[in-house]
């Protein structure tokens, strides 16, 4: 099994499109990369921590660069500390890794997206320094909750990367 960190807004959506993937495994969902080692919904904006999806998945089923192309489909990878109707440092972007031998990879990506936009991009890329897990009542969301709010078309999921 691998895994990777994914920041693209609100995680609730996030977290649901991810877990339709084929070769994902499990998902959760939490705040990554702020300046304290503990935060929780409350004080996420004060401790700089991102919404964040943990993606863990079968490498054999599902490549790193595949999961990447997944989630460039629905983030903007051009907005600044906003996705959707949801604004703050919070819901920037990022790829958060914990296996230096991603970085090629994540690099590949990110090399490939900043060619179709001609610019670069405000999606960071750095290695996963912390990771809290959000309250409970956060993960699975939409599942527990089908008609709450999301920033995503969740069915993405279902349709062939080209």
């Amino acid at each position: 099994m691998a895994e990777i960190y994914l920041a693209g807004g609100c995680f609730w959506g996030l977290e649901e499109y991810f877990s339709r993937i084929n070769g994902v495994t499990a998902t959760t969902v939490g705040y990554a990369n702020g300046k304290t080692l503990d935060t929780n919904y409350q004080e996420v904006k004060a401790t700089d921590h991102a919404e964040t999806v943990h993606v863990t998945y079968d490498e054999h089923i599902v490549s790193l660069y595949d999961i990447l192309r997944y989630y460039f489909r629905v983030i903007d990878p051009l907005s600044v500390n906003k996705q959707g109707n949801d604004v703050g440092r919070q819901y920037r972007t990022g790829i958060y890794y914990t296996n230096d031998n991603d970085l090629p990879v994540i690099e590949r990506i990110m090399s490939e997206q900043e060619s179709l936009f001609d610019q670069k991009l405000a999606v960071e890329v750095e290695p996963l320094d912390n990771y809290v897990l959000a309250e409970e009542y956060h993960q699975d969301y939409l599942k527990k909750n089908p008609g709450g709010y999301c920033h995503i078309n969740v069915d993405d999921a279902y349709k062939p990367l080209s």
